[in-house]
Formats: structure tokens, C-alpha cells, sequence
């Protein structure tokens, strides 16, 4: 899911943008270095050249896993090799391997006291899970922030967390978190079940009942449609073969577990027999993020990442190819260019002075697979020394929105961490390319929430200062209509742009940038 017109100079330069140089100049340092001299090589017929391939019906739409996307990832680390850009990996491959799994839905029972309830039905799953309990840990709302816990006091290690939704209220009807009428991200639809599940499995839990009355009919048409289609779930490889279990479950069997849990707030243990024997046939598979980078020259130990996803969602069911040009085809091609930028300053002496790392994750259609196993797996460079993300996500179209205002780029989350990224995202616009910058998606309360759903999210958790470019949203979004001619090329010539100057601005810059919003 993810800037700009400027003048034209550096003509041999830009004339000649396709070409690969072998040998570095020397150059005058006291002479000012002009970014724009690189930026003008970013040129609309390289990105539409990249771009034609890259989301051509050969790739049958880069799904993880899947041919396509192992043709992405070579087509990827050809252009690095024929830019001479070396791998970030010390190994000297430019794949990071991503252990994943593929599993189909569970089959199997669920029962309680000796009641058997329906999957499909009572409750869902998505994951395997086997065991029997003598008791399981009521955890109310299985919330935990600031001074509140709903795990006070309570013992869940192996055991089954049971939790409801919402969050606790204090005696005049206001909310205990934000002590006012606001409600928190506890109760966002789109991250209640995640942030519970995250918690309880910090906490040591080997699993989690979750009980949603409002949401749970969501949830029974999203696994209906997994069964009847066949569609298979993929996930992170398990370190541990007990994969955590997440378990939805109706009013029904809710109340078996507590009675009278919607009035209920009280954590507890509760006595119980339960058994569960949900069992999936999982399968192995590994996918690979794209990872390279040029060496800074005076801070070599401090690092940029400039990210896209390189995977989109494969072949319908109907045999129609995703080709996925926007997503993120757009970002995927925005990133190769803006590599050649870096490179051909490099080669004239005017390398960056902070590394640089061009990185293009796998699994972002699957959810943030990528970049989660680059940033809580295996680092390839210390996320301690890491400044910035800049994280290029569907930048190639125009929002409906927005028709009739083309110039425009949405920002999210150049604020959220550090004032000074923002500014210097700000003042860089401002300098090169007077693009409207539209930060819309950028507001806490915007019901899509963006922010949590692209691949930056996982550097921003880490406290990394992050901007993410996006377009919005459009009718082909994820339809197989996504192709490579409906791309606004001068646009997305003009967003690569400013991606690069505010990426030259930050690897250039004197200060590392200052994290004064960090987040727990």
C-alpha cells in the first residue's frame, strides 16, 4: 500500500540514464553537490521499461511462494548485479531466506464437559491446535497498558487465555484508558484480536479464545469463504513445533467457558474440561526478501532502509493473473531507480555519507511477513543504528478522490516518531517539488489505518522514524485490472523523485534524526 516535478538539469546525465558505469571519478569535494544531478536520471520511460516486465502476466502476480514470485526476486537481484550494488548480506547473497508455512484451515473438535461444538459454526480457527485443559485464564478484555491489566495477578503460561472485546469503564461511563469518552485501540476492529493475541503471546499463553459477538459473523463468512474456495493460510514458520492457537468463538460457547461473559469483567481461573483437536496439514515453503545497499562513506555504520514489497496476490480462482502494477509494482520499480541514483553518485565520488539500504520484502499481501522477519528475526543491520524508513507502497495512480488534483502524495507517519523527519519531508517538498502533500490517512482516528498495514509498521514499533507514500486506494486494487497501463508515469516519476531527495537529505545530513515521540 504506498513525489515531484523539478527542473531539468545534469542533460548528459539524464540523457544517458540507462547506462552502467564500472569506474568512480574523483571529484572536487569543495564543489556543492546538486541532488537533482542524480534525481533527473529517475526518468518515466526506465520506470515504465521496469515496470511492463515486472508486472507482466510472466510473473503470474508475484505470490509468495509461488513461481512468480521467485522470478520477481531474480528479475530484483540482475538489476543490483548489473548496477554493481553489492548484497547487504555479508555472505554475499542478495536473498534473506524467510521461513514460512503454509497450512489449510484445521479440521477436528472442540468440546466442553463433554460438549462437542461445530468449527464453522460455534467457533473458527485458522491454526492447529491440540491439548487438554483442566482450566483456562478468563482475562476480561486481555488488556494491559499504562497501570491497567486484566493479567494481574493471573499465572497463563501454557495455558488458554478466554477474553472479550472492548475495554473497561469507569463508574461515570467513561473509558479507564483514556479516561474520557474515547475509545482506544483496544477496541479498533482492525487491531483488537491482533494487539490480545501479541499480549497473550508475550505472556506465555499457548493459546486464545476470543469472544466478539458484534465481529463474530465477519469472521464465520471470512472462514466460510477460506473453506470453500480452498485457500490456504501462510504464516511465519513456528520456532516451536506447539503453534499458538486462535480460536473465535460465538455467544454460545463464549458463555460455556464464562458464564455470563458479557457482564462478566472479573480475570479469573476457571475450572473446565477442555479439549481441543483442530489438526491442519501444513507444508514448508521459503520466500525471500531482496536485500542490498551501498557502504556510507563517513557514516558507514549508521543506516537508511528504503523499502517496497516485491509480492502481490498471485492467480484468482478463475485463472485471471493479479499483475499488481500498482501494488506495488509502482514502489518495487521506484526502488530500482532510486538505487541508481544512489549508485551513479557514488561512481562521481558523491556517495552517501550514511549506508543506504535498498530493501524489497516478501509476504506483504500475507501480512508484513518481510519486514516483520527483517526486523524481529534477522536484522541485517542493527535496527539500534538504523535512522529511517522511508517505505514506498502504490505510488503510480491517481486516488477518485483526488481526480482533477493530480499533484498530490499522501504521507503517513512522517510525525508519529520524530518532528525533525517530518520537517525535513516538509522543507525537501518544498526545495524540489511543491507536491501537495496530503496527510489524510496520517490521523489517528482514520478508519482504514493505514498506518498498521503496510511494511514500514514494522520498523515504526521499533521506534524507527518512518514516512510512508501511498496514492490511495482505487477500483483495480487488487483486481487483476492493475496493470501496467493504467500507471501515471509522469507521476510516478515525479514520486521517486522526492522519495530520493528526501532519502539524500537524510543519509547526507550532519545529525542522525532525533526520535522525540517514541512509542512503547
Amino acid at each position: 500500500m504506498k513525489k515531484l516535478a523539478f527542473i531539468a538539469l545534469a542533460l548528459a546525465v539524464s540523457c544517458n540514464s540507462t547506462q552502467k558505469t564500472t569506474g568512480e571519478k574523483k571529484v572536487d569535494k569543495a564543489e556543492a553537490v546538486n541532488p537533482e544531478t542524480y534525481g533527473n536520471t529517475i526518468t518515466e520511460a526506465e520506470l515504465k521499461t521496469h515496470l511492463y516486465t515486472y508486472a507482466s502476466d510472466e510473473f503470474e502476480g508475484r505470490e509468495t511462494g509461488k513461481p512468480g514470485q521467485k522470478k520477481a526476486i531474480a528479475y530484483i537481484k540482475k538489476e543490483y548485479i548489473d548496477l554493481g550494488i553489492k548484497p547487504a548480506k555479508a555472505d554475499g547473497n542478495y536473498f534473506q531466506d524467510v521461513p514460512l508455512e503454509i497450512s489449510k484451515l484445521p479440521t477436528g473438535t472442540l468440546s466442553i464437559n463433554g460438549t462437542t461444538y461445530t468449527l464453522g459454526e460455534d467457533y473458527v480457527a485458522t491454526t492447529a491446535s491440540t491439548g487438554d485443559y483442566t482450566s483456562v485464564i478468563y482475562a476480561g478484555f486481555g488488556i494491559e497498558e499504562d497501570d491497567y491489566s486484566d493479567y494481574s495477578g493471573l499465572d497463563v503460561k501454557g495455558k488458554i487465555v478466554v477474553a472479550k472485546t472492548g475495554e473497561p469503564k469507569n463508574t461515570d461511563g467513561t473509558f479507564k484508558l483514556s479516561g474520557s469518552s474515547e475509545k482506544s485501540s483496544w477496541s479498533n476492529p482492525s487491531e483488537a484480536l491482533a494487539k490480545r493475541v501479541e499480549l497473550a503471546t508475550k505472556k506465555g499463553a499457548a493459546g486464545i479464545v476470543f469472544y466478539d459477538e458484534t465481529n463474530y459473523p465477519r469472521y464465520q463468512q471470512y472462514f466460510a469463504q477460506m473453506q470453500k474456495s480452498g485457500r490456504e493460510r501462510i504464516s511465519p514458520k513456528p520456532t516451536s513445533p506447539n503453534e499458538f492457537a486462535t480460536i473465535l468463538v460465538n455467544a454460545k460457547l463464549a458463555n460455556a467457558f464464562v458464564k455470563d461473559i458479557s457482564k462478566d469483567d472479573t480475570p479469573k481461573t476457571v475450572s473446565t474440561d477442555l479439549k481441543l483437536d483442530l489438526k491442519s496439514g501444513n507444508t514448508d515453503v521459503m520466500s525471500e526478501n531482496v536485500v542490498a545497499y551501498i557502504k556510507g562513506s563517513e557514516k558507514p555504520d549508521e543506516y537508511l532502509v528504503i523499502s517496497s514489497h516485491l509480492d502481490h496476490i498471485g492467480i484468482s480462482a478463475d485463472g485471471q493473473i493479479n499483475n499488481g502494477a500498482d501494488d506495488d509494482g509502482s514502489g518495487t520499480v521506484a526502488l530500482l531507480e532510486i538505487a541508481e541514483a544512489f549508485r551513479k553518485a557514488q561512481l562521481d565520488g558523491n556517495g552517501p555519507k550514511r549506508s543506504v539500504v535498498f530493501l524489497h520484502v516478501t509476504g506483504e499481501e500475507k501480512g508484513l511477513l518481510g519486514s516483520q522477519h527483517y526486523t524481529d528475526v534477522d536484522p541485517i543491520f542493527p535496527l539500534a543504528q538504523t535512522v529511517a524508513n522511508l517505505n514506498i507502497d502504490m505510488v503510480g495512480r491517481i486516488d477518485p478522490k483526488r481526480e482533477g488534483d493530480r499533484n498530490y502524495i499522501y504521507l503517513i507517519g512522517s510525525d508519529k516518531l520524530s518532528t525533525e523527519l517530518h520537517n525535513l519531508s516538509e522543507e525537501v517538498n518544498k526545495k524540489y517539488a511543491n507536491v501537495v502533500l496530503d496527510y489524510t490517512y496520517n490521523d489517528e482516528n482514520d478508519p482504514n489505518r493505514f498506518y498498521y498495514r503496510s511494511d514500514h509498521y514494522n520498523f515504526a514499533k521499533n521506534n524507527i522514524p518512518i514516512i510512508f507514500y501511498f496514492n490511495g486506494t482505487h477500483d483495480d486494487y487488487h483486481q487483476p485490472s492493475d496493470t501496467p497501463d493504467k500507471i501515471n508515469y509522469d507521476l510516478l516519476e515525479n514520486r521517486t523523485r522526492l522519495v530520493f531527495y528526501t532519502a539524500w537529505e537524510i543519509a547526507n545530513r550532519a545529525n542522525r534524526l532525533i526520535v522525540d515521540k517514541p512509542t512503547e
